[in-house]
């Protein structure tokens, strides 16, 4: 079993993000996919109320690995502007 280690940048909701959630819950009251755009703008998720989560390149975050250690080194000025929280992910 691998284990794989990675940050992930969350954009907050704002007033794009009401409007996109909003399209979503009319077409599941609907029992319509939304359009792709709505899906797209949602990284093909559900919504969640936490924000859209959304990949850190290269650029932002580089992995760090010295002696003993392993992580990764985030450049906070690199980040996209709309991005207030980072999650970091252990996952197997």
């Amino acid at each position: 079993m691998s284990q794989f280690t990675y940050i992930i940048g969350i954009k907050p909701p704002d007033e794009k993000w009401k409007k996109m959630k909003a399209i979503w819950d009319s077409c599941k009251a609907a029992k319509i996919a939304p359009p792709i755009e709505v899906w797209e703008f949602f990284n093909e998720y559900e919504p969640n109320e936490k924000g859209v989560e959304v990949r850190l390149n290269d650029e932002c975050c580089k992995e760090h690995t010295a002696y003993a250690e392993n992580g990764f080194i985030v450049d906070l000025t690199k980040l996209p502007k709309d991005v207030t929280f980072l999650k970091f992910v252990n996952s197997y």
